[in-house]
């Protein structure tokens, strides 16, 4: 297995196959439970459009992609909606007695392993590869996850994302998480 960026429009094709099987619509309830879900489903024109900006990070076992960290730019909310109304939301939040909007970061935009990799470490390398990448040019990281995406929360946790903020929107109640690299 080897952590890389995206560099070709096959792999794109593969981050959406493999979030189409992962998409909460798609996974039964109990599925969701033990393995979690994604919520978001991304056209390939739209990972384009944001890998353009900054490559996503892939776990790669040979040819096949097992595992995908998307970057989203706070820019990427001129072309995402979805994306537009969480950067919004997440300016309206403080961490550490600042504004967020006065730090330099990013959005996971979704993280997802292939359901026969999982426990196996798939989903530090995504982070490591994130952090490796990026800690000298960010301050962190930061995303949103379903209360109800339990596994996902515990991963989080995990590698060293803190909550810092919990609300409701039209699609479901989300809890803010950041991971700090100073």
């Amino acid at each position: 297995m080897q952590a890389g960026i995206v560099t070709t429009d096959e792999e794109l094709g593969q981050i959406i196959a493999l979030s189409h099987k992962n998409l909460r619509k798609n996974v039964s309830e109990e599925e969701q439970t033990i393995s979690g879900f994604i919520t978001w489903m991304y056209t390939l024109e739209l990972l384009r459009q944001m890998n353009a900006q900054h490559p996503h990070i892939i776990v790669k076992d040979n040819d096949k992609v097992i595992g995908y960290a998307l970057v989203a730019l706070k820019e990427a909310s001129a072309f995402h909606p979805d994306l537009k109304a969480m950067i919004l939301h997440l300016g309206t939040m403080t961490y550490n007695h600042k504004k967020l909007d006065e730090y330099k970061y990013y959005v996971m935009g979704q993280i997802c392993i292939d359901h026969d990799y999982r426990g196996k470490g798939v989903f530090s390398m995504l982070y490591e590869e994130h952090k490796r990448l990026f800690r000298n040019v960010y301050d962190f990281v930061i995303t949103e996850i379903s209360p109800a995406n339990k596994r996902s929360i515990a991963a989080h946790n995990k590698i060293g994302f803190k909550t810092i903020h919990t609300y409701r929107d039209v699609l479901d109640e989300w809890t803010v998480v950041l991971w700090d690299w100073n």
